[in-house]
């Protein structure tokens, strides 16, 4: 923002007696009367929008390798100290699972991704507040690695001391809210901006953290990033307040 310090100076240290009457027109008064500071400048032009978030895909593996622990074992490595059975696992899935489809277990904070061969890669996740998670279907339309991120127009209205300061968009990276990867969900044609993604704050895995999404550990999801198609379903399932306001 362009900022002008003005300089005031008392009449009485710069001029002595009046001049005699002239009119307002007078080129003299006419001269003496314009801001010292604008005068010779012109009108200030609007200033250039600032210019859109970017993730520079050369980057990409960089940031992959700070967020991988080292000697990464998916089902072993616990870095973040969280409880172990939200570390991935390989369950037996039900019958009629379609193969490629999410499945979100709201209740017990899981994540199932249903694999051709009957089983299922089981994922711990962070849910979203209050009345923020909204189960349904959903179709994966749209994937990104390092993804940028802007807050909706909602988020920013419920709380602008957190999100205003992003209201033009946050560059990729580890410290974006969407992490390392990011999945998102479509009701048909529309963006419901609901998204399954990483997490620079694995430590609320198993909880309830965010603004409408399903989180994940930033390594998790880089590995189900790879086994996901565009196309698939998700189905989020109720929260536990859900089914006892339904029963």
């Amino acid at each position: 923002m362009l900022n002008r310090r003005h300089f005031i100076v008392t009449g009485a240290a710069l001029f002595s007696q009046p001049i005699a009457a002239q009119t307002l027109s007078d080129p003299a008064i006419d001269t003496l009367t314009q801001d010292p500071v604008t005068a010779d400048l012109p009108e200030f032009a609007d200033l250039p929008p600032p210019p859109p978030p970017v993730s520079p895909p050369e980057m990409w593996p960089i940031w992959d390798r700070r967020v991988i622990p080292a000697n990464y074992d998916p089902m072993t490595s616990n870095p973040w100290g969280f409880h172990p059975r939200f570390l991935p696992t390989l369950v037996q899935a039900n019958d009629g699972l379609r193969a490629g489809d999410i499945h979100v277990d709201a209740v017990a904070r899981y994540l199932y991704h249903v694999r051709g061969d009957g089983t299922a890669m089981r994922y711990g996740v962070a849910i979203a507040r209050g009345i923020l998670y909204e189960p349904g279907t959903y179709t994966i339309r749209r994937k990104a690695k390092w993804p940028t991120w802007r807050p909706t127009d909602a988020m920013i209205e419920r709380d602008p001391d957190t999100y205003e300061q992003h209201a033009n968009g946050m560059d990729g990276g580890p410290d974006n809210p969407l992490g390392s990867r990011a999945l998102y969900l479509f009701d048909g044609d529309r963006d419901t901006y609901l998204r399954i993604h990483g997490t620079p704050s694995p430590r609320s895995i198993g909880g309830r953290a965010s603004s409408g999404c399903v989180r994940m550990v930033m390594a998790h999801i880089i590995g189900l990033y790879e086994e996901v198609n565009t196309g698939v379903s998700a189905i989020l399932y109720p929260t536990e307040n859900d089914i006892t306001a339904r029963s």
